[in-house]
């Protein structure tokens, strides 16, 4: 409707009647508006480098070739010097940790991996946790690691990070399995 306003006001003129000419104004004021709002969303989209996101038959095929190299033996083994550098602000970094901390898993709870989605978010100061373990009743029971909250605590240092991290990752394993909190504390962990 804003837009139609505008479009009788360009090819007419501003009226004189104090009535119409409010509406007048009040249909460029929402054009404008508009029109700020839909820029700065663009340039926002733009700066995120937002994307479409890859398509489930997409992904399948990438987890499928990832697979297939993992079973002939064709993916590259880091060096040892790559895991020695750590960048505890690169989310990917990070992500490696939680890997690495997958890695080390106790035997009795490696095969438990199998039932759970690991996941790394950013909600651990609503949750004031470093992870959690939550049980889904519809799919695959979730494993949380909180990034920002390990960030905070020791994103200083690069070894405690690495260090809580696992740690993190072993205890809410252990709640997987089962173990209650007295349990857990017998595990050290």
């Amino acid at each position: 409707m804003a837009l139609g306003l505008l479009v009788v006001l360009v090819a007419q003129g501003f009226s004189t009647e104090g009535a119409v000419r409010a509406v007048e104004d009040a249909a460029l004021g929402v054009v404008v508006v508009a029109a700020l709002i839909g820029s700065l969303a663009f340039v926002a989209v733009r700066m995120a480098d937002w994307r479409e996101p890859v398509s489930d038959v997409e992904f399948d095929r990438i987890v499928r070739r990832a697979e297939e190299q993992a079973e002939q033996n064709l993916v590259v083994e880091p060096e040892e010097g790559e895991f020695l550098v750590l960048d505890p602000l690169n989310d990917r970094d990070f992500d490696e940790l939680v890997r690495e901390a997958l890695e080390e898993i106790p035997d009795l709870l490696r095969n438990a991996l199998r039932h759970i989605t690991v996941v790394v978010s950013d909600g651990g100061r609503r949750a004031d946790a470093y992870g959690r373990y939550d049980t889904q009743r519809a799919g695959a029971d979730r494993l949380v690691i909180f990034r920002d909250t390990l960030r905070r605590d020791y994103g200083h240092d690069a070894d405690a990070l690495r260090e809580q991290v696992t740690r993190t990752v072993q205890y809410e394993m252990a709640h997987h399995v089962a173990i209650d909190e007295l349990g857990v504390g017998r595990l050290e962990l």
